[in-house]
């Protein structure tokens, strides 16, 4: 993988926040969208997905964190793919614990394929986290859980999803709430209305709300 971009905190960095970007993005895609509403002593990490072939795209090389094999809720998906991309963010968790920020003092956010990313990342890490902001996406390999789950099932979750979304539907988002809601206590769902598969003013707005509330100082 590239080196992600990195927005330092601008006061005594006691907090992270690690962001993973959608299918054929890059951590530019949001490091500044985001470093314009964190709190000053939170710093920022937007790694961006190593480029590989994508099947639903016809094979077409693209940064991708694991091979998207179907838009079917029941298709196929790429099992181990998606394991080394959780392990990969597990080990970002473990680099930013080395020196000297506590694990709940982590936040991991994506947006669509990255907000599947850090959702199943989180769920599989056994370290309690500061929460989950999962925008425009998914509970990858969703048949495993709740038994897959080693930990943050008492985590704040902040699900974020437009009603017009065209390639990650909201029935997926709505499924997905439900789901996790069966073995999770803090999950808030929000609905935006009229907005598709993007981010829009209303949800930065409840990001940077959820970003403060999760990381106090």
């Amino acid at each position: 993988m590239t080196s992600p971009v990195v927005i330092a905190a601008t006061a005594r960095h006691k907090a992270t926040l690690i962001f993973f970007h959608g299918l054929g993005d890059t951590g530019h895609g949001w490091a500044s969208p985001l470093g314009s509403l964190r709190p000053q002593h939170v710093k920022i990490i937007c790694p961006t997905a190593p480029t590989m072939p994508v099947t639903l795209n016809g094979g077409f090389r693209m940064p991708s964190w694991f091979d998207l094999r179907s838009l079917d809720a029941s298709g196929p998906e790429d099992e181990e793919g998606i394991r080394r991309a959780a392990e990969n963010v597990h080990s970002m968790i473990a680099q930013e614990v080395a020196a000297g920020i506590p694990s709940d003092k982590i936040v991991l956010g994506g947006f669509s394929q990255g907000g599947a990313l850090a959702l199943f990342s989180a769920l599989t890490y056994s370290q309690p986290l500061a929460g989950v902001i999962v925008m425009s996406a998914w509970l990858p390999l969703h048949q495993k859980f709740p038994g897959e789950a080693k930990g943050n099932k008492s985590t704040p979750v902040l699900q974020c999803h437009g009603d017009c979304d065209p390639i990650v539907p909201y029935k997926w988002g709505q499924a997905t709430a439900t789901v996790l809601k069966q073995f999770m206590t803090q999950v808030e769902f929000k609905t935006y209305q009229g907005v598709m598969h993007t981010s829009s003013e209303e949800e930065m707005q409840d990001v940077k709300e959820f970003v403060a509330r999760v990381l106090k100082p």
